[in-house]
């Protein structure tokens, strides 16, 4: 089979797009698809938001889509969250030189054979994650996936690596109403009518969590029918809240697996009369908002040595510190990939398990970075609270990595840890997407560490998510004015 695949040549042979694991891997698909008996393949990539898009194959057609990818509208890189796409693609540059991503051309989705599975909830369905390149076979250099391999080689080379643990929050509603009347199919469409699974504010009660019982048994068996690394279940505190904790795994695996979580919870919770949503405060009275809270450590490559563990009597290790003052050095800037969306800056509010302004703490959940340490502890490691559910975890990983990496080759100092975290002098995060945009826009950092033209390309499409946004009147406003003045 693996001779089949090679045999006849094209992009990924051409190219030399895959390594001898990859045609390997391959080959076990093709003969998993045969004695499944599978009639479709999904073969997805995740977007410049994290949300996956591609094509679906007969199963007959794979062996084509190994060799030569599968062709797809070169659009889909360059719209906003509202599916509008924001670059002018009708004229002869579109914003990246002379003839590149004009006229709704292609480019090429080469599937990933190494993520292959089979859908439990779509049994006759195979999926694969994707790498996006151009027809001749080039690496597209907007691809998220491919910006959190470029980090982690970078720390790779200095024999270090990192470790990811997730923690993940969500609402899970009941689907009262999907609005699929056609008035309702505007850009982007009115949102469904929902109600409760259960109330909030019993957090971690037995009690809440028997009444999401059958939503999250739901979520878990088809995650563990994924291999995707659940550890955990927990009600959360809001009405109809969850989390979701996940074991510790590489940089990639973490990525590539919360990408396929997120769509598998909104798969499966719609087909059976729920509606998943990962927005961080939904406009819906008395909802509380999720996060994402991202543990890291660094470990030695070849060793796997835990480098965060401290010493006795210190909070944390030197390398430890240092990666700490890298995310604190630069959390304004990188806000723009932690918390992506104009709603998720609704959730840094004091005293509500959020931060709302840069700083580190020992095991303190209102601090930005809660350090969780201990020279016994084998786990030592770091946890920002920053980032919301809905960021694109390609480049949140991916900045992380390289904040702390350039605290470790500066050897940058956090300086001291505090007790109080929402009565200090430390600087604030932003208040808005706005200030967060023109943070990364400005940023020599990220300019040096990404490029000027991921810096320009990303900032763009953000900026247009904004300017729909203040375009818009809102309900505030009409309630403000329309009957005073």
């Amino acid at each position: 089979m693996n001779k089949q695949v090679r045999k006849e040549e094209g992009i990924v042979v051409n190219n030399g797009l895959w390594t001898a694991e990859d045609f390997a891997a391959a080959e076990g698909v093709l003969k998993t698809v045969t004695e499944h008996g599978l009639e479709t393949v999904r073969i997805s990539f995740a977007d410049q938001h994290g949300i996956l898009r591609g094509k679906t194959v007969l199963a007959k057609e794979l062996k084509s889509a190994f060799n030569n990818g599968v062709k797809a509208t070169s659009t889909l890189l360059l719209k906003d969250t509202s599916h509008a796409t924001v670059f002018p693609v009708w004229e002869s540059d579109a914003g990246f030189g002379p003839g590149r991503f004009i006229g709704a051309s292609d480019f090429l989705v080469i599937p990933d054979p190494k993520t292959f599975r089979v859908l439990p909830w779509s049994p006759h369905c195979g999926w694969m994650l994707s790498e996006i390149y151009t027809l001749e076979g080039d690496p597209i250099s907007f691809s998220s996936r491919r910006i959190l391999r470029a980090a982690v080689d970078r720390l790779n080379k200095i024999g270090l690596d990192i470790v990811v643990g997730l923690e993940m929050e969500f609402h899970v509603f009941k689907l009262e109403n999907a609005c699929l009347d056609h008035a309702s199919a505007e850009r982007p469409e009115d949102p469904p009518q929902t109600s409760l699974i259960a109330h909030g504010y019993q957090y971690l009660t037995e009690q809440r969590y028997d009444q999401l019982e059958q939503v999250m048994d739901l979520i878990r068996r088809n995650a563990e029918a994924l291999h995707l690394p659940v550890r955990s279940m927990e009600a959360e505190f809001g009405p109809s809240q969850f989390e979701f904790t996940f074991h510790p795994d590489s940089a990639m695996d973490s990525a590539d697996n919360l990408v396929l979580f997120r769509s598998t919870v909104k798969q499966v919770c719609r087909r059976e009369g729920y509606h998943a949503t990962f927005m961080c405060r939904p406009r819906l009275k008395n909802i509380m908002s999720s996060g994402w809270h991202l543990h890291q450590s660094v470990v030695n490559k070849e060793t796997g040595e835990n480098l965060f563990i401290p010493a006795q009597g210190e909070v944390l290790s030197k390398i430890g510190n240092q990666w700490v003052a890298g995310l604190l050095q630069h959390a304004v800037e990188s806000c723009l990939l932690s918390t992506p969306t104009i709603n998720g800056y609704k959730r840094f509010k004091p005293f509500a398990l959020a931060p709302d302004r840069i700083q580190w703490g020992r095991d303190n959940r209102g601090a930005m970075i809660r350090v969780i340490a201990d020279s016994k502890e084998s786990a030592s490691r770091v946890e920002n609270r920053v980032g919301e559910s809905a960021a694109n975890p390609y480049l949140y990983i991916a900045s992380q990595i390289l904040c702390g990496l350039d605290g470790i080759e500066r050897e940058l100092d956090a300086g001291d840890p505090v007790d109080i975290p929402y009565d200090n002098e430390a600087p604030m995060l932003p208040t808005n997407l706005l200030e967060a945009l023109d943070a990364f826009r400005n940023s020599a950092f990220y300019r040096s560490a990404l490029g000027n033209d991921f810096v320009d390309y990303f900032t763009r499409i953000k900026q247009a998510e904004w300017d729909r946004y203040v375009g818009a009147v809102s309900e505030w406003e009409h309630r403000e004015y329309f009957s005073l003045f």
